[in-house]
């Protein structure tokens, strides 16, 4: 079944629009988490997870947590609370418990999205803060599977403004609009200037910061794809035929 599409101008729409027409197409590689999603199935589970937010009362500009260690999940997470009309905050994984709390608290998030390993930091976090419900990436105790988030009844996604609909909040509590997520995508597309034909090699790691979100989500965009990589392993950029790579200092070089 084709998934429930968001409102025109969002981010979800402009980073999904064409996915589900390019199939079975390859568009992101996780090598840390050993993980290949296809476009299709990207843009399936985004929009399903989303509907089964939107069910268990996930509301307009509600703010959601997203602790994870791949990039593959941090791509799930944040696209997933964005088609939901939420907002994202992306934390770092290597905070401490105390920190980890601090900031939720700060951002005054109510739910919370994790990978298994760092479950029980995040649920130790939790209780220190105003979270109400944790989401993991597999089975994990005291946590909601993101998994059963699919199998929930579909409901219509939430219209969304993006000139004025937040989409993530970073360190500091600085909000990042919709529209200024897309504009960074723009800004990182006027470098290297991708095309479908393109390998993208992002060693940049999930982190509390918009540079991955926006690479990824460019990528998507552009149908090409993304090999994620916590470092540039030899002889990756041969196997896949990488054409870009990511620099150190927050920009793309094309090969």
């Amino acid at each position: 079944m084709k998934p429930i599409v968001s409102s025109a101008g969002t981010v979800t729409n402009e980073v999904f629009g064409r996915a589900y027409e390019r199939g079975d197409r390859p568009a992101l590689v996780d090598l840390h988490g050993g993980l290949v999603y296809g476009y299709r199935k990207l843009v399936t589970e985004v929009t399903r997870a989303a509907s089964g937010m939107v069910r268990r009362g996930a509301r307009r500009e509600q703010v959601v947590g997203v602790h994870v260690s791949t990039a593959c999940a941090q791509t799930l997470a944040v696209h997933t609370v964005l088609a939901a009309g939420g907002v994202a905050a992306p934390l770092d994984p290597r905070l401490s418990g105390a920190e980890l709390a601090e900031r939720l608290r700060e951002c005054d998030a109510r739910t919370l999205i994790t990978t298994p390993d760092l479950a029980p930091l995040a649920l130790r976090a939790a209780e220190d803060s105003w979270v109400r419900q944790v989401i993991a990436f597999g089975q994990v105790v005291d946590t909601i599977d993101f998994g059963d988030l699919l199998t929930l009844e579909p409901t219509p996604l939430p219209s969304i403004d993006a000139r004025v609909q937040d989409a993530l909040v970073l360190p500091g509590g600085r909000r990042l609009a919709q529209a200024e997520l897309l504009a960074r995508m723009a800004e990182l597309d006027e470098q290297v200037k991708l095309t479908e034909s393109d390998v993208v090699l992002a060693t940049w790691k999930p982190g509390s910061g918009c540079d991955l979100i926006a690479l990824i989500g460019l990528a998507v965009l552009s149908g090409a794809l993304v090999v994620a990589a916590s470092v540039d392993l030899p002889g990756t950029k041969h196997d896949f035929g990488v054409t870009v790579v990511t620099g150190p200092d927050g920009g793309l070089e094309r090969l």
